[in-house]
């Protein structure tokens, strides 16, 4: 009976033990050669592939590096490095059989060793990997044979192919996963489609074909180079003047300023990906569910979706899941009330209203919209909240993680799991919210090793109704990832995970510039 149960559920998760085809459905055989330029609004300041925490890291790091698997733009799972999975009818123990033949950059060859070493180089915790708590309950990985890994997990987990795509599980050599893992601050040693030529975090980095990839049919392109343009507006003329071919990210302005100009192609996709308000439910008075809840009470939903998304988006719930997530079930939806806000307030001992300080990074600029909108919504209940805006270097280093009243920016991740796993759980990656809901754990860690699709929606379901009534972050609407690009790039996709680009599926027409 559980082997039957467990084959249906993963029929319905994308078919997660089949042997993925890969590669874009093609009309024609992709044009090969050339160079692309594709922007991003800000510095890749790290390039340690176990490292990475923002969009434009994990845009380089995708090139330089391979992961065990993959997601396609459909959010289902396919190989890369791995060439298939299986896993024990318990879910504990999870069997990759690995690509034979394949190089790191250095020339030294890829083996089942160096998928040992990197995921004991992310689960240590000196490490300091995002990737730690998202990878999944792995106890041990052992090295079968020169191309079989095994995965034992210290509890049930469905969803470990998928993890294995996760944006800070990039596969490193043994070498120096157990001996210099610093030095990959500074330089790239992967197996991905592209090596490193040159990089300048905050201005230029350029890659060049791997000619040792293991798909001798890609990557297309022979050379990429990745541009900063802190200034959105000269990122965007930069494109209508076709001196970059792809802006990876682009705001609502901008989006409607190229949209419709010839020679460009907007893109745009659905998806989980939002902006919130942390609280620090440590720190007073964010200790106090009543407070989180009486600002949450003031946010007007529908005005913020014009307002912050400028209409690409939908109305949000407080809680990380939408319908672009599998296992979403909607829960009773919060609506502005100004008079349950003020009492609120006063049963948390601040009859006349209270003053607090919301910081936000400069990039996206979206946060500082949010925070502003916020400001201005709370003002009927009695809440003076006062915007602090600052660099996103800054913020990054003074506020992340530390703060008790900010706005956080955050890519949809492939499973509820894993977006409840990096932000929300006690053992979270990123605990911004030192929520550490005893309730909400159990809630989450029953449903990673569920296999029935109904009760796994329902323990997902239960732990947004806890997440809502509780309030750790205000979660006001969700954005439509938004990209533009040339007409002569091909094989390009806006992906609704926002951190996953698939460039050595691009490929130039003849009309595109040649560039020396």
């Amino acid at each position: 009976m559980l082997e039957i149960k467990r084959r249906v559920f993963l029929a319905g998760t994308a078919a997660v033990f089949a042997a993925p085809v890969l590669g874009l459905a093609q009309t024609t055989k992709p044009a090969m050669g050339g160079t692309l330029r594709i922007s991003v609004d800000q510095a890749a300041s790290v390039i340690h592939p176990l490292l990475t925490r923002v969009n434009p890291e994990y845009l380089v790091t995708e090139l330089l590096y391979s992961n065990l698997t993959r997601l396609k733009v459909d959010m289902s799972v396919e190989s890369d490095l791995a060439e298939s999975w299986s896993a024990n009818d318990a879910l504990t123990e999870w069997t990759f059989k690995l690509r034979k033949g394949v190089t790191f950059h250095d020339g030294s060859a890829f083996t089942a060793k160096d998928v040992v070493a990197t995921f004991k180089a992310i689960l240590d915790p000196a490490t300091a990997s995002p990737g730690r708590n998202n990878v999944g309950p792995i106890a041990d990985i052992v090295a079968v044979d020169d191309s079989t890994v095994l995965f034992k997990l210290s509890s049930a987990y469905a969803d470990l192919p998928v993890a294995m795509a996760y944006t800070n599980a990039r596969i490193i050599p043994a070498a120096i996963a157990s001996g210099d893992l610093k030095s990959l601050s500074s330089k790239a040693v992967g197996t991905g489609p592209f090596k490193l030529v040159s990089y300048e975090p905050d201005r230029l980095i350029v890659v060049e074909r791997n000619p040792t990839y293991y798909d001798p049919a890609r990557p297309y392109v022979d050379r990429i180079e990745v541009q900063v343009f802190p200034d959105t507006s000269a990122e965007s003329s930069a494109l209508l003047a076709g001196d970059i071919d792809i802006v990876s990210t682009i705001q609502p302005p901008e989006f409607m300023r190229v949209d419709g100009n010839d020679g460009i192609t907007t893109l745009r996709t659905p998806s989980g990906q939002f902006c919130n308000i942390n609280f620090g439910c440590d720190t007073a008075p964010f200790n106090d569910a009543r407070v989180r809840r009486a600002i949450a009470l003031t946010v007007d939903r529908e005005a913020m979706v014009g307002f912050v998304t400028e209409g690409f988006g939908t109305i949000g719930n407080d809680t990380p899941l939408n319908p672009s997530y599998r296992f979403f079930k909607d829960v009773k939806q919060r609506e502005k009330n100004i008079e349950e806000a003020k009492k609120l307030l006063a049963e948390a001992g601040f009859p006349k209203g209270l003053e607090a300080t919301l910081v936000a990074s400069d990039r996206p600029a979206v946060r500082t919209q949010l925070a502003v909108a916020l400001k201005e919504m709370a003002k009927e209940a009695g809440i003076t909240i006062n915007v602090q805006t600052m660099p996103h270097a800054t913020y990054l280093d003074q506020v992340w993680k530390k703060g008790s009243f900010y706005v956080g920016f955050y890519n949809m991740q492939p499973t509820p799991d894993g977006i409840f796993k990096l932000l929300y759980t006690s053992d979270a990656s990123w605990n911004e919210t030192r929520w550490n809901n005893k309730a909400f754990d159990a809630l989450v860690a029953e449903a990673r090793g569920t296999i029935d699709a109904k009760k796994r929606t329902a323990l997902y379901t239960k732990a947004q109704e806890i997440m809502n009534d509780e309030v750790p972050s205000i979660i006001p609407s969700f954005f439509d990832v938004l990209a533009a690009k040339r007409n002569w790039v091909e094989g390009f996709e806006a992906h609704p995970r926002a951190s996953v680009f698939r460039l050595d599926y691009a490929s130039l027409t003849d009309k595109a510039p040649k560039r020396g």
